[in-house]
C-alpha cells in the first residue's frame, strides 16, 4: 500500500523554552538554582531566547530536546536522516518484522507521470513482494529468512521510526533539510518535524528555516532562487498555530 510521510511530536523537555534560559543565566547569575529557577518559571521568557538566538549563544539551547515520531517514510528517507550524527534513531527491524506485505512510497516524479506510470511502479512493487515471499519461504521462513530475504527489498519499502535530537541539532537540521535543495522525502519531513516543534517551543525556533532566510543561499549557482516563498511558507506555519 502507498504510504505518506506522517510526524508527531511525541516528547519533549518540559517547558522547553524555560528550560534554555534557566542554563543560560545560570552562566552569568550569582543566584541559587532554587532562587533562580523560581524566578525563570514565574517570568516571559520570550524576548530573553531571541536575545539568546541573536547572539548566537547556542550550547544552552542543546538541553531541550524533542522526541518523534515519523512513519510513512522510505529506506532511502532512513540513510538521509541517519547522517545527521546528533541524534538518536530507533528504527523498524526488517530482521525481526516481516516484510511480506510491505507498504511502499511513490516517488512524486512518477505520480507526475501520470497513471499508467504509477500503475507500472505498483506492479513492480507488487512483484517485489512476490520475490521476498519467495525467498522467506525457501530460506524457511522466521527470523533467519527474514534476514536474508530483505535484500531483494527496495528503497521505496516502508519504514517506521523514533528520532530525538536536541534543539541546536534540529535547527542545524531545519537549516539544511528544510532548503529546497534537499532531497523531496527528508525535505517534506523536516517542514513536518518544524511543524510540530514551532508549537511547544516558537520562540526556540522562530528564525530557524533554510539558511537563504538569513542571507545569500550557500548553494550558489544551484540556487532554487526562492527565497521569498520559502520565508512565506515558515510565516504560513506561524500563522497556522497562533489561530489553533
Amino acid at each position: 500500500m502507498k504510504v505518506t510521510p506522517k510526524v508527531n511530536l511525541i516528547r519533549y523537555t518540559a517547558d522547553p523554552e524555560a528550560t534554555v534560559a534557566l542554563a543560560a543565566k545560570l552562566c552569568y547569575s550569582d543566584r541559587e538554582l532554587p532562587e533562580l529557577t523560581e524566578h525563570i518559571m514565574e517570568k516571559d521568557n520570550s524576548a530573553f531566547i531571541s536575545k539568546l538566538t541573536d547572539m548566537g549563544h547556542l550550547s544552552p539551547i542543546e538541553h531541550a530536546s524533542f522526541t518523534f515520531s515519523i512513519e510513512g517514510v522510505s529506506r532511502a528517507f532512513l540513510a538521509q536522516i541517519t547522517r545527521h550524527r546528533i541524534a538518536s534513531f530507533s528504527v523498524r527491524s526488517q530482521r525481526y518484522v516481516s516484510e511480506d506485505s510491505f507498504n511502499f512510497v511513490v516517488p512524486p516524479a512518477i505520480e507526475e507521470l501520470g497513471g499508467a506510470a504509477v500503475a507500472r511502479f505498483l506492479g513492480q512493487m507488487d512483484t517485489i513482494m512476490d520475490w521476498y515471499r519467495d525467498w522467506q519461504s525457501a530460506l524457511g521462513r522466521g527470523e533467519k529468512s527474514n534476514e536474508d530475504a530483505r535484500f531483494i527489498l527496495p528503497n521505496a519499502c516502508e519504514t517506521k521510526m523514533i528520532v530525538t535530537m536536541n534543539a541546536r541539532e534540529l535547527m542545524h537540521f531545519f537549516e539544511l533539510r528544510c532548503c529546497n535543495r534537499a532531497q523531496w522525502e527528508i525535505r517534506a519531513v523536516a517542514w513536518l518535524m518544524f511543524g510540530e516543534v514551532i508549537k511547544v517551543a516558537p520562540n526556540l525556533f522562530r528564525d530557524c528555516g533554510p539558511a537563504c532566510l538569513h542571507g545569500a543561499c550557500p548553494e550558489g549557482n544551484k540556487s532554487c532562487g526562492k527565497p521569498d516563498e520559502v520565508k512565506k511558507m515558515r510565516d504560513e506555519l506561524f500563522k497556522n498555530i497562533k489561530k489553533g
